[in-house]
């Protein structure tokens, strides 16, 4: 996965990477050549005592080394554009790829998992790429050129070579093949870290409420446990990688002084050459040491490919249709036809065999006990999930067959949590519609009885609102979702127990109010309190997934059992 991911990211950038490629060859090139140079600086100017010929191949030293700085940090430069490039892109990729998934697709994933795959296995990735143009471009160009170069100042020493080479990649290959199931782990352990830790900010209100914060503390610190023992494990061999490396070096550096010495006191040998030898196997070594980062990196990034593969190759269960129904006219009447819907991997439906219509101009509310799947039937319209039996249609056209766009233009959804975005007032309303007037706002605000503490706030529509809405009050957060439907005049009202959190007398006033802007529309409620309904033109009463009655309050009082047993419970409730 790791191959194809690059492979298809790195295409855009060919140029920069023929660039780094370039570079990278001229700059090594460069640094293999200055060890000849200084070997002959001391063969023919320090040993002879001639410093005009040290001078003149000094200057050539300086010169070769003022290209090598130059090729590299060129190299560099473009390698980490084209790194941050990629890393770029395959987030951007992750994202948009996520943003078409369904709210099946979402859940099987969690969302903890896909923010960790968004940042850090594509950082992963990211800092492959990076290691890539800066060190192993280079890296085998200077193992191969630093093994001729030795052989070209004493091939009696190069033995050495080739008892120090595999050695030391033999060595760093089985500790890297130690690492690669650490690595598998971490990221695993790291997605049960950042859920317990998603868990709990969002629920800290209820860990206080409940005094929970020793359990939860407890529950994060095992979590937190797991990831160290592993992170530790895979710490302890990565941190054996250099120690071996030094040896390695140190001991190759005191062969060939040893036996390098004697070659020379033989006169096989000259003190140049023997400098040069020792230069250039410690650049063969540095290649391999330079290698070993590349062995240490790929495993964790190649998890992390596969992480973000995943994702990327997973086909959401809501397909889009290219050739979409875009006609945006229509009254947004709502058909349901013997619909039924199943969670993936769930034992028993959700719904079964759920039919009714829901005309321009009236109010179809329904009502359940918890469970029965009424915000699930309702999740269906938008096509946050899709029917697996029967058709859900507006205005004739099954949901299935329409362009997005023009589906949820017909539609004005305010979920069961009303859930507000980091900006202002202002800007979350016009979530509903981008070119929405301030008059406009102030207007949706009235409708949804949010208009008076809007006004309380120091700065009106332009008040900051803080994520998910936390700096308002549940019923506030409420009543300006329910705004934020609002001004975009929609077809189609759908509202997922959108006034839970109101008091009696602030649910009459919003409903009172949205009767003359909903006049022309249909309008679906989702409800707990029968106190809403009652005025409903139809109720549709949900049990276990099951239509167990349709009609008005009137009708259902006499007909359907479940629907009395719902209004005598909450009367007997406020009685109480």
């Amino acid at each position: 996965m790791l191959i194809r991911l690059l492979r298809h990211h790195l295409a855009p950038y060919r140029q920069w990477i023929w660039v780094v490629i370039t570079l990278q060859l001229v700059g090594t090139v460069a640094s293999l050549y200055l060890p000849s140079l200084n070997a002959d600086i001391i063969d023919n100017g320090v040993v002879r005592g001639d410093t005009g010929y040290i001078l003149r191949i000094g200057t050539r030293m300086l010169g070769v080394s003022v290209v090598q700085i130059a090729c590299t940090i060129t190299a560099v430069y473009f390698g980490a554009r084209a790194a941050m490039a990629v890393g770029r892109d395959v987030r951007a990729r992750l994202f948009h790829t996520v943003a078409s998934f369904s709210s099946r697709e979402v859940d099987r994933f969690g969302a903890p998992s896909l923010i960790t795959r968004n940042t850090n296995d594509v950082q992963q990735v990211q800092m492959l790429v990076l290691m890539t143009f800066t060190m192993m471009i280079a890296a085998p160009i200077m193992m191969v050129g630093g093994v001729l170069m030795a052989l070209r100042e004493d091939i009696g020493l190069s033995w050495l070579v080739a008892v120090a080479v595999p050695v030391l990649a033999t060595t760093i290959g089985f500790i890297v093949s130690r690492m690669i199931p650490g690595f598998r782990s971490m990221q695993k352990r790291l997605d049960t870290v950042n859920k317990v830790l998603r868990e709990q900010i969002i629920g800290i209100r209820v860990i206080r409420a409940f005094v929970r914060e020793p359990f939860e503390a407890e529950r994060f610190g095992a979590a937190n446990t797991d990831l160290t023992d592993v992170s530790i494990t895979v710490g302890r061999w990565m941190a054996a990688i250099f120690p071996v490396i030094m040896l390695v070096l140190n001991v190759s550096s005191v062969a060939v002084l040893w036996f390098g010495a004697g070659r020379i006191d033989a006169g096989a040998m000259q003190i140049g050459a023997l400098t040069a030898f020792l230069s250039y196997l410690v650049q063969i070594l540095m290649a391999v040491m330079m290698s070993t980062f590349m062995l240490v990196m790929w495993p964790r990034a190649s998890v992390s490919a596969d992480r973000i593969g995943e994702v990327l190759d997973t086909v959401t269960s809501v397909v889009v249709p290219t050739d979409g129904v875009t006609t945006a006219g229509g009254t947004g009447r709502l058909e349901l036809h013997s619909v039924g819907f199943t969670y993936a991997g769930a034992a028993a439906p959700v719904l079964s065999d759920v039919a009714f219509t829901a005309r321009p101009g009236t109010t179809t509310a329904i009502i359940g006990s918890t469970g029965a799947g009424k915000s699930t039937l309702l999740n269906l319209v938008p096509r946050l999930f899709d029917a697996t039996e029967g058709s859900v249609q507006v205005d004739g056209v099954d949901v299935r067959e329409y362009d997005a766009e023009t589906l949820w233009s017909k539609i004005g959804l305010v979920p069961q949590k009303a859930y507000l975005f980091t900006g202002t007032v202002a800007s979350n309303l016009r979530y509903g519609r981008p070119d929405a007037t301030d008059a406009e706002i102030w207007a949706a605000l009235e409708i949804a009885q949010a208009a008076d503490f809007v006004r309380e706030m120091p700065r009106g529509i332009d008040s900051p609102i803080a994520q998910g809405g936390t700096n308002v009050s549940g019923g506030q957060r409420q009543r300006l979702a329910i705004a934020r439907a609002l001004i975009r005049r929609p077809q189609l009202y759908l509202f997922d127990d959108s006034f839970s959190a109101l008091d009696v007398a602030t649910d009459a006033r919003l409903r009172r109010a949205l009767a003359p802007v909903t006049r022309n529309a249909t309008v679906v409620i989702v409800a707990q309190r029968v106190f809403t309904v009652t005025d409903a033109d139809q109720i549709v009463v949900l049990e276990d997934g099951h239509v167990a009655g349709l009609g008005t309050h009137d009708e259902l009082l006499h007909s359907c059992p479940t629907y009395a047993e719902i209004v005598e419970s909450q009367l007997k409730a406020d009685v109480s």
